[in-house]
């Protein structure tokens, strides 16, 4: 008989066949697409049933126990149509019947990782913005879903769905995923319900991927393709390991289907599904220092020549776990919790998966010397309020930036909600607006910008990004 891996690879290069994967402008589909469901595709085969008197491998009765737990997830979301003649009343009574909305549409997929409650797992991006999620089991059944709560900087979302006699999959335990290991995906690619791909796990903890949230991502070959969003990777044993959310293609959209699919380890959705049912909100927690990289020069000046990896610490906030444990200025975090740490967007991709309160053991090189502390990540504020820092700042409400851009090389904070009629409107200031730099200081984040009001200005300016735009604004 023939090892089991060769007979599962020949039975699944048969079975399943190739997808060809349309990836996304920019190199990534963590976009659902709008689709039509249509009909589930019919399983046929012509296999036989067993060879030289063995049975054949197949993943048909693993795949009928979890496939009813993975469903479609429609959403709408109305969008207010721009037209500067619809504020014309007498434009309105001449054409009744021009349109001022427009439904936007997508589809994308969901798990049931909770029967008894309804809960069903999905991507942010799957529902976010909408006006109305709908959601289609496996036996055709739809029904209207409840937003529980998401997190954008994971892009995991939960939903709830009032429904009875459900099938769940059992989160298993993505750290315990080899690269090598069998995955299959399952999800709603364009539109076509009941979906499966296989393939193996290619890589963990795959990060450093340009527009994306907190990253620590399973890569496999599996091909997961628009509408795969939200979807189930699971095991052979039929447990949920992955959440698919994007593929990537260097090449562009017409190379096809390249094998480069990312998704979210099953044990990071855990944690973030635990915070939502409990909080409705994700909480997360920080050391309280900043870094940069390091380059030739500046390693080179604190002995450390032989390499330029690691986290250079530039800045300890008083009160913080990292100024609790000893950090400083000059420190160069190169290791932490065993898992090396070769540049400061690293370790800040790195905490920011961890849960508030853990404790990370870091190792550090300090003066040409190898040194081990222990930080503790204290809960980092969700806001702040702009007149708790100047005055000129009354009726601003400051926030961090989306990880996502982050991750793509923008540093400042976001300004979240601008009163109206307030002294920040009047200056200028809008919701929406990036601040990335004011004569308040130097910042980075939300934690640094509070910071550098230690001492007010004499005068406050700040540089916006507003859009395209940039510019610079007087704060009166």
């Amino acid at each position: 008989m023939r090892p089991f891996p060769t007979l599962l690879t020949l039975a699944l290069a048969a079975a399943f066949g190739g997808f060809t994967a349309t990836a996304i402008n920019e190199h990534l589909d963590n976009r659902a697409r709008a689709a039509t469901p249509s009909a589930a595709l019919p399983a046929t085969t012509s296999l036989p049933a067993s060879v030289a008197g063995q049975p054949l491998p197949s993943l048909a009765p693993m795949l009928e126990k979890t496939l009813p737990a993975v469903v479609s997830v429609n959403t709408k979301q109305v969008v207010r149509v721009r037209n500067p003649f619809f504020d014309d009343p007498f434009f309105r009574r001449l054409f009744p019947q021009v349109p001022q909305e427009r439904i936007n549409e997508s589809l994308g997929s969901g798990v049931i990782i909770d029967a008894r409650q309804g809960y069903v797992l999905t991507n942010h991006h799957v529902i976010e913005n909408a006006d109305d999620v709908q959601v289609t089991l496996a036996d055709g059944r739809t029904v209207k879903a409840e937003f529980i709560g998401s997190d954008a900087d994971t892009d995991v979302a939960l939903i709830r769905i009032p429904a009875q006699g459900l099938t769940e999959i059992r989160l298993g335990d993505s750290d315990q995923l080899r690269v090598g290991d069998f995955v299959v995906a399952i999800g709603n690619p364009f539109g076509f319900s009941q979906t499966v791909t296989s393939g193996i796990v290619s890589a963990v903890g795959r990060s450093g991927i340009r527009g994306l949230g907190y990253q620590n991502f399973i890569q496999t070959d599996a091909s997961i393709n628009p509408g795969n969003s939200g979807g189930a990777l699971v095991n052979l044993a039929g447990q949920l390991v992955g959440i698919n959310t994007a593929s990537f293609n260097p090449q562009g959209s017409m190379a096809g289907n390249i094998g480069l699919g990312l998704a979210i380890p099953s044990n990071l959705a855990r944690d973030v599904v635990e915070q939502l049912i409990k909080n409705g909100v994700v909480v997360r927690g920080t050391m309280g220092v900043e870094t940069q990289n390091l380059t030739a020069a500046i390693a080179q000046g604190l002995g450390l020549a032989d390499s330029t990896r690691g986290a250079l610490v530039t800045r300890v906030h008083a009160g913080s776990g990292g100024a609790a444990a000893g950090l400083k200025p000059g420190d160069v975090i190169v290791a932490v919790n065993g898992q090396r740490v070769d540049s400061a967007q690293a370790l800040h991709n790195y905490e920011g998966l961890q849960p508030v309160g853990s404790v990370l053991t870091l190792d550090v090189r300090r003066d040409g010397k190898s040194l081990q502390l222990k930080a503790a990540l204290k809960e980092q504020p969700r806001a702040v309020v702009g007149d708790t820092l100047d005055p000129r700042l009354s009726g601003a409400t400051f926030a961090d930036l989306p990880e996502s851009l982050r991750q793509s090389g923008l540093t400042g904070v976001l300004v979240s909600e601008v009163a109206r009629n307030s002294r920040a409107a009047s200056s200028g200031l809008a919701a929406g607006d990036i601040i990335q730099a004011a004569t308040s200081g130097e910042f980075v984040d939300l934690a640094s910008w509070r910071a550098s009001f230690e001492q007010r200005p004499a005068q406050l300016v700040v540089r916006i990004r507003r859009g395209n735009v940039r510019g610079e604004l007087v704060m009166r």
